[in-house]
């Protein structure tokens, strides 16, 4: 606690205290919600990481007033980048939105939980582990949820594969639906080339326990991510069979893909 308020009077300045002040986020009275939010934490980690969005990814976006400013919600983005900065990138770029600065929470692989101290860093400014059992009470408490339906196939994918959407699960289909969820699919262009991939050491990986271990930069490379929200998209229920939801999913993918590829034209190089 000590070192946590050390943090704050060096880092957090009074515009950053404003924002995330303004953001509705019900914490317990030990600061804590249920799965490890804490507001004060929170605060340290956009201060901590504006030079990295500001400055080192120079991030723009565009289609933030899609975002309603309360309400369940799930933000639903293509994976890349190896490490899950894209998830942050999001994160930060909802809670300084001019339009309605939301706190958001992002699914998480399981790996991240077990290792040590990054688990508990990672709850306490807003990820969660990756349980559909979580994301269904948090959309119950009209959170507004990020999640990558291609997980690490997505994240691990090599530079042969880049911008080519992976397998999507179906479980974030079948949770909008049963909830009422609106969907904002989110295209990201930029993260792809921040740890490009040649090939994965699988065998060392697996002796480590880890998803995959990428041959790559042994730094994320500076280049420039553009982050495109796309408009809500609600589907309506039941949905019957596996099919039903994977023609759903289908329409989802698409317009991610069609975000992409717009911002893929629109920008002029890795680093611009």
């Amino acid at each position: 606690m000590k070192i946590r308020s050390f943090l704050k009077r060096r880092l957090v300045s009074k515009e950053t205290e404003a924002v995330v002040d303004k953001i509705p986020k019900p914490v317990g009275s030990f600061g804590y919600d249920a799965w490890g939010f804490n507001t004060e934490a929170y605060k340290i980690g956009i201060s901590l990481f504006r030079p990295i969005y500001e400055k080192y990814f120079r991030v723009e976006v565009t289609g933030l007033e899609n975002i309603p400013e309360d309400g369940r919600l799930l933000l639903i983005a293509n994976h890349s980048g190896q490490l899950p900065i894209d998830g942050a990138l999001i994160g930060y770029a909802l809670a300084t939105s001019p339009h309605a600065p939301r706190a958001v929470r992002a699914m998480i692989e399981r790996f991240f939980p077990k290792a040590p101290f990054i688990g508990n860093i990672l709850n306490e400014v807003g990820a969660v582990l990756g349980d559909p059992v979580n994301c269904a009470k948090m959309l119950d408490r009209e959170e507004a949820i990020v999640v990558f339906p291609e997980g690490i196939r997505g994240s691990g994918k090599p530079w042969s594969q880049r911008y080519k959407l992976q397998r999507f699960g179906l479980g974030f289909m079948h949770l909008a639906v049963q909830t009422n969820t609106p969907i904002i699919p989110v295209g990201i262009v930029g993260c792809e080339e921040t740890m490009p991939t040649l090939f994965h050491l699988n065998g060392l990986a697996k002796l480590l326990g880890m998803p995959y271990l990428p041959v790559t930069s042994p730094i994320p490379l500076p280049a420039k991510v553009h982050l495109h929200f796309g408009k809500p998209m609600v589907f309506e229920g039941p949905i019957e069979t596996e099919d039903d939801a994977a023609i759903n999913v289908e329409r989802v993918k698409d317009e991610i893909n069609t975000l992409i590829q717009s911002g893929l034209e629109a920008r002029n190089g890795w680093f611009s």
